[in-house]
């Protein structure tokens, strides 16, 4: 089993993933510092899976770092919409100006009624976290929430397709909740707690 160190780079620019993957590593003592904080380019994802693009993303960080780094592909997939928009979820937010998330939220749903789609709108987030060395090794955790689409868009907390997202068993949206609560069931958490696991509570 591979060390982690006193010290990880996360391989991200996402302000939301950067704050939710710290949170997640901070009772373990290690210090966590992102590719945004250190300048480090952001690598063209060119996979068309989770874990190809987090590898992508994690070699590129433990590279250009010479530190472990971590990385987080993840994204929504929809069930009516034969799993779209998956590895591209955020790049149906994109616009000349920036990423636009309700923007992008309201396109799922009006391609759901496009299609009479009926409810329960079933949907999962996924994510996958790369952990790679600069000597090239890496491992793999893949995490999912399973819920369904709701309408209109609830909440301001949480980022990305949060307030369109309601998790099975749960009265409130990721937008809705708590961040500490969102946590502890999220996606990334499932992929954390295997990460954890596998690698930190040896």
């Amino acid at each position: 089993m591979r060390d982690l160190g006193d010290k990880i780079i996360i391989a991200s620019h996402n302000v939301g993933k950067i704050r939710e993957i710290a949170a997640l590593m901070a009772p373990y003592g290690i210090t966590v510092q992102s590719a945004k904080e250190l300048g480090l380019e952001e690598p063209d994802e060119t996979e068309d899976s989770f874990a190809g693009n987090a590898r992508i993303k994690a070699h590129a960080s433990a590279k250009a770092s010479g530190l472990p780094a971590m990385s987080d592909d993840s994204g929504i997939t929809v069930d009516a919409l034969d799993g779209a928009p998956g590895v591209y979820t955020a790049d149906w937010a994109e616009t000349p100006n920036g990423r636009d998330f309700p923007m992008a939220m309201k396109k799922v749903w009006d391609l759901l009624d496009e299609r009479g789609a009926p409810e329960p709108r079933t949907a999962q987030f996924n994510c996958t976290l790369c952990v790679a060395w600069p000597d090239g090794r890496d491992m793999l955790f893949e995490g999912s929430v399973t819920g369904r689409l709701v309408w209109p868009m609830r909440g301001n907390e949480g980022f990305g397709f949060d307030p369109i997202f309601l998790p099975d068993g749960e009265t409130e949206t990721f937008g809705e909740m708590d961040p500490a609560r969102k946590h502890a069931m999220s996606h990334r958490a499932d992929a954390f707690a295997k990460l954890k696991a596998g690698l930190l509570d040896r």
